[in-house]
């Protein structure tokens, strides 16, 4: 299984070679509270690394959602626009947002989780 990467956004990425899924963390989701709404990037719309390419709402707030590396959108999850609360429910699986292909980045900037845990406690 593909090591789950995290940025200082609260976004996850799973590289798979040159594919990178990417959804926000259970931090996010539990900080967002129950989302009530998902719009994610179209397909085939290429994107900077940090770029915003969606976006959350929930009952409490809004929230833009970053591309962690740059690259080109494969895919994305319908799923979650039809039930937002799957992002909810299972925020590092079935609630990802969106694929990306013929990733380029620089991937030192993503922290592995022992990085984000640590991160997550100095807020």
């Amino acid at each position: 299984m593909p090591e789950t990467r995290y940025t200082k956004d609260h976004e996850w990425v799973r590289l798979d070679g040159t594919t990178a899924t990417v959804g926000i963390t259970e931090h996010a989701q539990a900080a967002l509270g129950d989302l009530v709404f998902v719009e994610l990037p179209e397909p085939s719309r290429t994107v900077a690394a940090g770029e915003a390419c969606a976006v959350v709402e929930s009952v409490k707030a809004a929230a833009d959602v970053y591309a962690p590396l740059a690259g080109r959108v494969a895919e994305v999850n319908t799923a979650i626009v039809d039930d937002p609360a799957l992002v909810n429910r299972d925020a590092m699986g079935e609630g990802w947002f969106f694929r990306l292909e013929d990733v380029r980045a620089d991937q030192a900037a993503l922290m592995d989780e022992a990085a984000y845990k640590a991160f997550l406690e100095t807020l």
